[in-house]
């Protein structure tokens, strides 16, 4: 495992901005990642551990600690009677993981598909799209405590797994190195729960689809928001929602009601909360698709998006961040918070 010195994070990652890592490690094996939490707490180096890439802001001065690149390879899976049983080490491409369940028949991954991103990100975030989401099939997540020193088998049930929030989420105490799934072994998908895939899909909500046909039409769905990774679309230069949809409850879904003069999309969150559909807050509070006259600007595909035009800096994607923010609490009272993992940068 050898060190590099200032290297160039921007091409890390899908917004393509950001300075560079004072210093850089790959990790190929469980071993190394202990070694380099070591070597970070023994030095007192902040450390950060990047994946794919995909829901990171990196500022403009770079990193001025090690990060650790998520290398870490292979998939082992086992049948449990009518269960398969799969783990995944963290550097596992997502997408590829998806198609594989898809063409296995393991059931609970395929309205997930098209989701950049490495495996040892997905329960940090408990990645979901489309009614599905990671801890439906979770079972437990291997991670390094760099608080005891030591590797750890955390089950589900302990990692505090909620929407787009977990244990690990922004904690520099755990470093994910490999996910177990557990899946049903069937050529159908989950049930249905989402009402756009459903249309799209010509079935009722709670109905199964062919795991195919279901992947199909997620991946098409995610393209017409620019939400795929592809180089021939620059709409998808983005580091895909940039804000959360926000929580709230009865009494403040009922002032944003007032304020809005209309029933904003909302899905129950359960405690008599209610999620926000947040694209519909920033475009009614004047920010629709496609503004922006620089650098950086809302997709013209998707109102959450925020995309790097071409040379974009993290000042200038923060700064249309921030006018968003701004431009929705005066109009609606709510404060949008970012999806991404802030890097060198604040958000605040």
């Amino acid at each position: 495992m050898l060190a590099r010195e200032h290297v160039p994070l921007a091409p890390y990652t899908t917004l393509r901005v950001g300075g560079p890592a004072a210093r850089w490690l790959e990790a190929e094996r469980e071993a190394d990642v202990a070694d380099v939490a070591r070597d970070a707490q023994s030095s007192e180096r902040p450390l950060f551990v990047l994946g794919g890439g995909s829901n990171v802001v990196v500022g403009d001065a770079g990193f001025s600690g090690t990060v650790l690149r998520m290398g870490l390879r292979g998939v082992d899976m086992r049948r449990q009677g009518e269960r398969v049983v799969v783990d995944v080490a963290a550097g596992e491409d997502w997408d590829t993981l998806v198609a594989r369940a898809v063409d296995e028949g393991w059931s609970g991954l395929e309205a997930l598909s098209g989701i950049p991103g490495q495996v040892g990100a997905t329960p940090i975030q408990n990645v979901g799209a489309y009614g599905q989401e990671v801890r439906d099939t979770l079972v437990s997540v291997r991670v390094y405590d760099r608080t005891v020193g030591a590797f750890a088998t955390m089950p589900a049930e302990a990692c505090a797994l909620g929407y787009r929030a977990s244990l690990f989420k922004r904690s520099e105490r755990w470093i994910v190195t490999s996910v177990r799934f557990a899946f049903d072994a069937r050529v159908e998908s989950a049930p249905i729960r989402y009402a756009e895939l459903a249309r799209a899909l010509s079935v009722g909500e709670g109905d199964r689809a062919p795991l195919g046909a279901v992947r199909d039409t997620v991946l098409a769905l995610r393209r017409g928001k620019g939400m795929v990774l592809d180089a021939s679309d620059p709409e998808s230069v983005s580091a895909g929602s940039f804000f959360v949809n926000p929580v709230v409850d009865a009494a403040a879904l009922a002032a944003l009601e007032a304020r809005a003069g209309e029933h904003p999309p909302r899905f129950p969150a359960g405690d008599g909360r209610f999620k926000v559909a947040a694209a519909w807050l920033v475009e009614r509070a004047g920010f629709p698709k496609g503004w922006g006259t620089g650098a950086v600007g809302v997709s013209r595909k998707h109102a959450l998006a925020l995309v790097n035009r071409g040379g974009a800096t993290a000042a200038e994607l923060l700064a249309a961040a921030r006018t968003i923010r701004g431009g929705v609490h005066a109009r609606f009272g709510i404060e949008l918070e970012p999806e991404p993992v802030l890097v060198g940068c604040s958000w605040d």
